[in-house]
């Protein structure tokens, strides 16, 4: 339980300290660090130890180096933003009726911009994929593979990675609950004919009947999966 306490090396105490200006907002991304002489002298401490810190924090992402320029903080990686909420998603993932009430929150708002930014080829590429999800549901399956296609294309057409992340990981989660919505008999049918009202109303620019379609469409699989009227 108890370990001996292991002293800290001064070059990880201002690891730390830059750390939490960063973390608090002190320093910001784009915002260049004093010289390492600078550093050294509000520190109190060796240039040595101020150099194995800036070291650090580079290797860990925090800082880049210019070289003939300096050193500044780094734009955080969209990895940084979303992995917490990954985390939440992926620890949540048996509470299936709260992952799709944050879907039916998050997916509406996504064709609305999916409406506003897609360009012709992607309504080109979203009437492809229907077409041939419309090809599985006639020769009798249930069209999962292109149905999950459908909905990573209109994330895609957002064009918002941290959005795009998020439905990745939930879509995940909620697999086997979407493949058994369209295990029931006439779902595969419904499904294609609210993908096909959902791209009609991309197609008209039409943000408020995009989502509105949508909404609904995700309303009905949570219908059938848990018994809501």
């Amino acid at each position: 339980m108890f370990e001996p306490i292991r002293k800290t090396r001064v070059y990880e105490e201002i690891v730390l300290k830059v750390i939490d200006m960063i973390e608090q907002g002190m320093l910001k991304a784009g915002d260049q660090l004093p010289s390492e002489r600078e550093l050294s002298e509000t520190f109190e401490v060796s240039r040595s130890s101020v150099r194995e810190a800036l070291r650090a924090l580079e290797s860990q992402g925090f800082l880049e180096s210019k070289h003939g320029d300096g050193t500044y903080v780094a734009h955080q990686p969209i990895e940084a933003l979303i992995d917490p909420l990954v985390s939440i998603i992926f620890a949540e993932k048996d509470s299936q009726i709260e992952l799709f009430e944050m879907r039916r929150l998050i997916e509406p708002k996504i064709v609305s911009l999916a409406t506003q930014r897609a360009k012709p080829e992607d309504l080109d590429e979203l009437e492809e994929i229907l077409e041939v999800q419309e090809e599985q549901v006639a020769q009798g399956n249930a069209g999962m593979d292109f149905d999950r296609i459908f909905h990573e294309k209109l994330v895609s057409i957002a064009s918002n990675t941290v959005l795009e992340r998020l439905m990745d990981s939930m879509m995940d989660c909620l697999t086997q609950s979407r493949d058994k919505s369209l295990q029931i008999d006439g779902r595969p049918k419904k499904s294609l004919a609210q993908h096909r009202e959902i791209i009609d109303a991309i197609k008209s620019g039409d943000c408020e009947v995009a989502e509105k379609a949508t909404r609904k469409h995700l309303e009905d699989i949570e219908g059938i999966l848990f018994k809501r009227n």
